[in-house]
């Protein structure tokens, strides 16, 4: 794999994503990526249409704003070159980090940058399974729907009407890891949100649906021979797909951006089908390019030259702060008519700047 990093200002020839935040032009994701590794290679169908856009939510986590490249939290040439190793092999990308430094922005930058649609995200809990990442399947509810037909029905002399369930495909629905492993022509991206946070079984669980790219559904399964091909709904709004024989196998293999605050350790047999990257804490520039982004240049110009060397100082000090509370803290500043861009910024800023870990350490006494 021919360079590292960026020659003479610019990035390597091998790279799709370049981190721009600019979306790809006059070109697509499918014409630029070459062929799979032959072990990591899938060939299900039929192909899906591409998925829905969903610009207002992209918008809304990065701003209206083209700022320049490297303008994003954590963004470096490693960065790019981790999205596009992942890319390339077709393997899960885990992102460590404190809170705050960008991890999950980072599938919205993808998405937008290689115009992949919307962003199929999954939060995790102490509590989450890996059937509820997959589908659901809400037997409840086609039980009472059945007995109401058939309440319904009376006495009609129809066996038929009495008797017949409504269809299984109705009361199932995949999750957000089940619609990415669709037979999509082009990767869907899919965010884990704070794996770290799951039951010490999920990772394991997943390594076995990502290395194969496919999984069973039995309810469907078990019907196939009487409904060989069955619609369900998928996790996108309004969206559906038709899955023949109960099984799902993935034609390319979703982007998969998995977050991590480093609260636990994976086990070694996860870890080696990822590839890992640390986001590093958000510097001068990188804050630069968050105002600039949803806020344009001209405000990040006025408001920056105090805003940010006061806010590193107060992460510091405080432990970290997350980029939310920096784009609070303008927020507040801009909305009072009495502050004055090219003086001291108003003290009430520093309301949105509380610890992220317990206590601030500079207020602790011993």
């Amino acid at each position: 794999m021919p360079g590292a990093g960026t020659h003479d200002g610019q990035p390597p020839r091998w790279w799709i994503y370049r981190g721009t935040g600019r979306p790809l032009h006059d070109t697509s994701l499918a014409a630029l990526l070459p062929p799979p590794p032959p072990w990591r290679a899938f060939d299900g169908g039929p192909v899906l249409p591409p998925p829905p856009d969903d610009d207002a939510e992209i918008t809304r986590r990065l701003g209206v704003h083209h700022a320049p490249a490297r303008s994003f939290p954590g963004f470096t040439d490693h960065e790019a070159k981790m999205v596009n190793t992942a890319l390339l092999l077709r393997r899960p990308l885990l992102v460590s980090g404190r809170p705050g430094t960008g991890k999950s922005s980072l599938a919205y930058r993808i998405s937008r940058e290689l115009r992949l649609g919307r962003v199929l995200r999954w939060h995790i809990t102490s509590r989450t399974t890996l059937q509820q990442g997959l589908y659901e399947y809400d037997a409840i509810g086609r039980i009472q729907d059945t007995a109401a037909l058939r309440a319904a029905a009376g006495d009609d002399p129809s066996a038929e009407v009495r008797s017949a369930p409504p269809g299984v495909g109705d009361y199932i629905q995949l999750g957000p890891v089940g619609t990415a492993l669709l037979p999509y022509a082009a990767p869907r991206v899919l965010l884990i949100d704070e794996l770290d946070k799951s039951d010490l079984d999920l990772a394991n669980d997943l390594l076995s649906v990502f290395e194969e790219g496919s999984y069973s559904i039995p309810e469907l399964l078990r019907a196939r021979r009487r409904h060989p091909a069955v619609k369900v709904l998928t996790d996108d709004p309004e969206g559906e797909a038709e899955i023949t024989g109960g099984s799902v196998t993935c034609r390319a293999f979703p982007i998969v951006i998995m977050t991590s605050n480093s609260e636990r350790e994976f086990p070694p047999a996860f870890l080696r089908r990822c590839l890992l990257l640390d986001m590093p804490e958000p510097d001068e520039e990188d804050l630069e390019g968050i105002l600039t982004a949803h806020f344009g240049g001209e405000a990040a110009t006025q408001w920056g030259g105090e805003l940010i060397p006061r806010f590193l100082e107060r992460s510091r000090q405080r432990g970290g702060l997350s980029k939310d509370q920096f784009l609070n803290s303008l927020h507040l500043a801009m909305s009072d008519p009495d502050a004055d861009p090219t003086g001291p910024l108003p003290e009430f800023i520093e309301t949105a700047w509380h610890p992220l870990f317990g206590t601030d350490p500079g207020t602790r006494t011993v």
